[in-house]
């Protein structure tokens, strides 16, 4: 393979990129590094704030009426295909440390212009994820609203022209409210998501507590009204409410101590967050017959739940608060996240310099992140984002994939490559967590398909008309400048 990790001249790994490090430094702002601050407590409360949320709130009232009780075994599933993937993730997280995530893996193994297709839909998952999740915040907060205060946001500046209203001015609200706080600093942004993690994670114990109380068994029979097709499909759906939980990765570059730290972030989280997606699955479909699903929203569902359960208004006024709360730490590792990837490209040369500049007082990339936010947040204020939103979890399943690939690729052409953690078994559990990824690729639907297809052919051509006459390494290398080796 010409990509390699070993030039001609029989250099070592690290003696190439402490190399193209050296060569990639320029402007005085790039002296500047990410600020090394955070604990391994603080990268997994990451990884789970950016998760937890959309799938519990936005998304459970979707699925049940694809898979019916059946739904518990559609969370283990994505859950278990995200942890294979998560393993991969590890492994060359734990030796390649970057703010880049798996954008810098398939740079460090596969090449410039696969980083550029992974960066490109990582750009997609978190841009559009952070839009899309902002606009069904502000229907939360207007439900908070109504049943705490009896009061909401007039419909004409909570919702899109689309839907009825002049601009979605609370989800305008929270985007750049939350690039205010990632701007700040890491360790601030830190503390305030430890926070709202720890906060809804309280929430959420007192929503199954609730809802076991009201559990029927009767309501899982049949247990597979849909049939295993409708597993699938709702698995393929679900992979979204995982998606996020590379903040892990992405936070590498601001740890303390990566190689230890983002191994324990990415796997603790996943199976922390499968456990608890299984678990309110399970009380949902236990408490509710799955048809009585069809037509709700996660968060209303919820609510309703625990209120005929408890037979008390204010049980339902507790899900609201979580569903606010939730969808708040969501955006804001979201919204840190896809920060630092553009950061990462920048510094590669692929897209603009200035977005790949550190503020001297903060060290974040304050540029990047208000940029984005500026853009993001109009997109929630004006466009319906439901048709481009369905493609998340195709974009998420290809970057899935790619690590996976690249972890089979680094171990052939770099076998000196320090690795603190290794995936088990050998090749066996890359591979099958690449078929496992294609096969729920397969499971959603054409137009999933079509949204995707047309968001790759805008990122392939600004690649071949602008970024690859603009890289700093070069189509034909293949590493990443943004981090740093450990």
């Amino acid at each position: 393979m010409a990509n390699t990790r070993t030039d001609a001249g029989g250099s070592s790994w690290r003696e190439k990129w402490q190399q193209l490090t050296r060569t990639s430094s320029g402007a005085p702002d790039e002296e500047l590094h990410l600020d090394r601050s955070l604990s391994t407590f603080a990268v997994l409360l990451l990884a789970v704030g950016s998760v937890i949320g959309t799938g519990i709130f936005v998304i459970l009232g979707v699925v049940i009426p694809i898979a019916g009780p059946a739904v518990v075994l559609s969370f283990i599933l994505a859950g278990f295909a995200c942890l294979l993937s998560g393993l991969s993730y590890a492994e060359i997280a734990s030796s390649l440390p970057s703010s880049g995530s798996v954008y810098s893996y398939a740079y460090a193994s596969v090449g410039e212009l696969v980083a550029w297709i992974v960066g490109w839909c990582l750009i997609l998952e978190y841009g559009v994820g952070v839009a899309a999740v902002s606009v069904g915040w502000s229907e939360y907060l207007n439900e908070g609203l109504q049943q705490a205060f009896g009061v909401t946001v007039p419909p004409e500046l909570s919702y899109s022209p689309a839907s009825g209203g002049i601009i979605n001015l609370p989800a305008v609200v929270l985007v750049l409210g939350m690039a205010a706080v990632v701007s700040v600093g890491v360790k601030e942004s830190a503390r305030v998501n430890a926070a709202l993690v720890l906060t809804k994670l309280v929430l959420i114990v007192i929503f199954l507590g609730i809802a076991f109380m009201g559990f029927n068994s009767a309501n899982l029979h049949p247990f597979l009204p849909l049939g295993v097709a409708g597993v699938l499909a709702a698995a393929g759906k679900l992979v979204f409410a995982y998606a996020g939980f590379d903040a892990a990765a992405v936070a590498g570059a601001e740890s303390k101590n990566p190689r230890k730290a983002i191994p324990i972030a990415i796997v603790g989280a996943l199976t922390l967050i499968t456990v608890i997606y299984t678990l309110v699955g399970l009380a949902a479909v236990g408490a509710w017959p799955w048809q009585q699903f069809e037509g709700s929203g996660g968060e209303a569902a919820l609510a309703k739940i625990v209120q005929d359960v408890s037979g008390q208004a204010w049980t339902s006024e507790i899900i609201s608060v979580g569903a606010i709360i939730a969808i708040i730490s969501v955006v804001l590792a979201l919204l840190y996240t896809l920060s630092r990837i553009i950061f990462t490209m920048s510094r590669d040369g692929l897209l603009p310099k200035r977005f790949g500049s550190i503020s001297p007082r903060t060290r974040t990339p304050t540029f990047a992140t208000w940029s984005l936010a500026g853009v993001l947040a109009l997109l929630a204020a004006f466009i319906p984002l439901d048709d481009l939103a369905a493609a998340i979890s195709l974009g998420t399943l290809v970057a899935f994939s790619i690590v996976s690939i690249a972890v089979l690729v680094l171990r052939r052409t770099s076998p000196d490559l320090p690795r603190l953690f290794r995936v088990p078994g050998g090749p066996v559990i890359p591979v099958i967590a690449v078929v496992i990824n294609l096969v729920l690729m397969l499971s959603l639907p054409m137009a999933t398909w079509i949204v995707f297809v047309v968001w790759l052919v805008i990122g392939l051509a600004i690649y071949y008309f602008y970024s690859r006459h603009r890289s700093i390494i070069g189509p034909g290398r293949a590493t990443t400048t943004s981090g740093e080796p450990g």
